[in-house]
Order: C-alpha cells, then structure tokens, then sequence
C-alpha cells in the first residue's frame, strides 16, 4: 500500500509527464510541419524565378547556347542544386554533375547526401506561347535546408528538450509541494482518529491548512476528540454516580439492620420507619431511572391535544407559591393578557417539564431569591423562560447538565436530587419538537429558555 502523499506525487507526476511529452511532440510535430511548408514555398519560388530568368536568356539570345544561363552555375552549386538545360525537344544543352554537390562536406552533415536518392524536375520554359526548352532542377533531398536552416531547427528542438526537463523540474517540485499540503493534514488527522480509537481521547491535531474540505475534517476530528473525552468523563461518573446513589440507601439499611442484629438498636417502630424511607427512596431511584429509560427507547407515547399553555404554566406555579413562601422565595409569573399560546402537546408530561425546572430553582435558590417566569409569543414561536437568581451552574458543568445522573459542583451536591430530572425534561421536550437553552454564572442564578411551536 501507498501513502497518500507518494499516491498523490506519482498521479500529478505521471499526467504532468503525459501532459508535457504530448505538448512538446505536438509542438514539435506543428513546428516542422510548418518550417517544411516554409521551405517548400520558398523552393517553389526559387523554381519559378529560375525558369523566368531562362525566359529571360531565350528572349534576349533568341537561341539556346552551351553559354545559355551558366552564371546560374555557380548559385545552384553553392545552394546545393543542379540544373540542367535543355531545348524545346529534350536534347542536352549543358548540365551540372550531381557528384560535385553530393561531395560537399556540409552537404554530407545536413542532409546525408551520400545515401540520398537524386531527383530532377524539368520545368518547360515558354516563349509567345510555345515551349522553347525545359530547365531541369535536381536536389538530393525534397526540401534543401542550409546550415543555418539546420541549426534553426536544431535550436528549436534543443528549446524544446530543455523546456521539458525544465518542466519536469517545476512538476516534480510542485507535486511534492502540493501533494504534502493534502498529505500532512489528512495523515495528522488518521493518526488521531487511529489514537481516539484505542482510547486516547486527549489527542488532537494542530496542523494548519488552508484547503477548507480539510480544515473541517480537522476540526470535526477535534470536535470527535472533545465529545469522545466528554463522553468517557460522563461514563466514568455516571457509573461512580450510579454505585454512589445506590450504596447510600443500601449502605444505611445494612448498617441499622446490623445494629438491630447485635442489639445496639432497638427493633421498634420508629427504627422501622427509618429503614422504610430508605427503601423508599431506593425505589424512587429505580422508578426514575426506569422512567428514563422508557424515554430514552422511544416507549413513551404522547397523548397529545391542543392546550393553553399559559393555563399549565399558571396551574404550575400556583402550585409552587406555598413551597417558594416557606423559603422567602419571591415567584413572579408573567404573561400578556388575551394572548394565545395554543400548542399540541402532552398536557401530563409537559407539566412535569415545568414541574422538574421550577422544582430545582426552587431548591437552587437561596432564602429570600427570586424566581421570574415569562411567557412570550414572538411569530410562530412560544417561548418559556424561567429564571433564577440562585447558586448558578458554572462553565464546566453547563454542557452535561441534561445528562443521566450528571450531578454538578461538590455545593450542589450537597442537595438532594436524582440527577436524571433535567435529562427526562430534555427527552419530553424532544418529543414534542421543541428546544431548551441554559444560561447559567455561578452565584448570579440560571435562566432555561424552551421555545415550543405555535399553532396559531
């Protein structure tokens, strides 16, 4: 197996080299295709202007002699072509030998002359519109290219040559560059989701990227990172919650039965009683969790139906006013008169939300606080605020406080409380679509925000 950086360095290098091989052939190949026709174009001319000089000669000489047109000798020797001159009926007038040009030394260099193959082209030469001789043309090649010629072309396919190593450089650095920019964060990130999975749930990646499909890969792992750690911290003390919550009752009626076993307490009513509340509340324990349990399967079935509820919340805290009076808790309820807050819903199991909420403010706040409940209708929303001027909840315990047994700080501790019952309010708010929000400082008092969907 590969690593993605040499998966991704080999990919780009192979089409990169593809890509640059085809654009320099292809360059190459449009390159020489054109200079040919260049060449050939400038051959033609060359041709016509030869046979528009022997018309020339023919015009002024009216004949054809051995002497007809031999200061051409020396042009076509120096450019590497024979002529031959001929009269209106083929016969040899004068000719070059195709041996003097075929020995020449850079001749032999540029086109390979001594394993050429020698054709001639004879052109007619018209005089008053008849044909008075024929002008042969013989070369050793198609299209002649001087040396300078040669080198042109030489040069162009050594600028070519060096422009693909060159290229290739460029690639092989750029890939490498940009094949580490994808590598390092998506290895940074399965290295940790390797360390997260055998339980090192701390481990987090600080590699920087500015690719956004990878920054956000690296912040969901960290993110997975903080939930997982989150999670083991809920899992560890709700199991120290849980054996805490169940050995106390069990820890009280072991040690009083103890007693009454060797004699030290007597077997009376009143030490029966005792014992009877801690199986009470040892069952209180089970029922809840049983009931969160029902919750938490989806066993719960909402007998829902329209309801005001502004009437539930009023009947709610009317039933708290004589527990706050006993604390010199200050209840204030507040809503706008003639307004509807019609919504669908469990009256039993929404009335229990609230009951759970005001119970804990209540208890939360200390002797001569206050409580503010507010009930708002803002477009098709109902919103329920309850708040408080109590102990508080600080940013640590804030994120886990809707969760199973999730009990905060050693001060609320010292409360009595289940722990489940903000978990159940959570679970009977989803069922019926709706959201809480907390706010909470330390010492300054909480304020639980529910917004339910409105029907009207």
């Amino acid at each position: 197996m590969y690593s993605i950086r040499r998966k991704l360095s080999i990919i780009i290098l192979v089409c990169s080299i593809l890509a640059t091989i085809l654009t320099a052939l292809f360059v190459n190949f449009t390159i020489n295709n054109k200079f040919n026709e260049y060449m050939l174009n400038n051959q033609e001319k060359r041709n016509q202007r030869i046979v528009q000089y022997f018309q020339e000669i023919y015009k002024r000489d009216k004949q054809w002699t051995k002497e007809s047109g031999m200061e051409m000798e020396h042009e076509a020797f120096m450019s590497n072509y024979c002529l031959t001159l001929l009269d209106a009926n083929k016969k040899l007038i004068w000719t070059m030998d195709p041996n003097d040009i075929k020995e020449k030394e850079h001749l032999k260099a540029i086109d390979n002359a001594n394993e050429g193959v020698y054709n001639t082209t004879n052109f007619p030469i018209n005089y008053n519109g008849s044909v008075v001789g024929y002008i042969g043309i013989g070369q050793y090649s198609s299209v002649l290219l001087s040396a300078d010629d040669i080198n042109f072309k030489l040069s162009i396919n050594k600028g070519i040559g060096a422009s693909i190593i060159l290229t290739l450089i460029i690639v092989i650095v750029v890939s490498l560059y940009f094949s580490k920019q994808f590598s390092v964060p998506i290895r940074e990130v399965s290295d940790i989701s390797v360390k997260l999975s055998k339980g090192d749930y701390n481990s987090r990646t600080n590699v920087d990227t500015d690719i956004l499909e990878l920054n956000n890969l690296k912040s969901s792992i960290n993110t997975l990172g903080d939930r997982l750690n989150q999670q083991d911290i809920l899992r560890r003390r709700l199991i120290s919650d849980i054996s805490h919550e169940i050995r106390t009752p069990l820890n009280v009626l072991q040690n009083n039965l103890e007693a009454m076993i060797d004699g030290i307490f007597p077997v009376n009513t009143e030490q029966l009683t005792a014992l009877n509340d801690e199986v009470i509340r040892f069952g209180k324990l089970l029922n809840n969790l049983n009931v969160l349990k029902r919750f938490e399967s989806e066993g719960i079935v909402l007998d829902e139906e329209k309801l005001q509820l502004n009437e539930l919340i009023t009947s709610v805290c009317d039933d708290f006013l004589i527990v706050s009076k006993e604390k010199n808790i200050e209840l204030t309820y507040n809503t706008k008169p003639n307004e509807s807050y019609v919504i669908l819903g469990d009256k039993y199991k929404l009335r229990q939300v609230f009951v759970n909420i005001l119970s804990n403010a209540v208890k939360f706040t200390n002797e001569g606080g206050s409580i503010w409940v507010n009930l708002a209708k803002k477009k098709n929303e109902i919103i329920v605020s309850i708040r408080d001027n109590g102990m508080g909840i600080s940013k640590e315990d804030l994120p886990f406080i809707f969760e199973r047994l999730y009990r905060g700080d050693k001060s609320r501790n010292k409360i009595e409380g289940s722990g489940i019952g903000l978990t159940i309010v959570k679970n009977i708010l989803t069922l019926h679509s709706a959201s809480i929000d907390v706010e909470s400082e330390v010492n300054k008092g909480s304020k639980f925000t529910i917004r339910f969907k409105s029907l009207k």
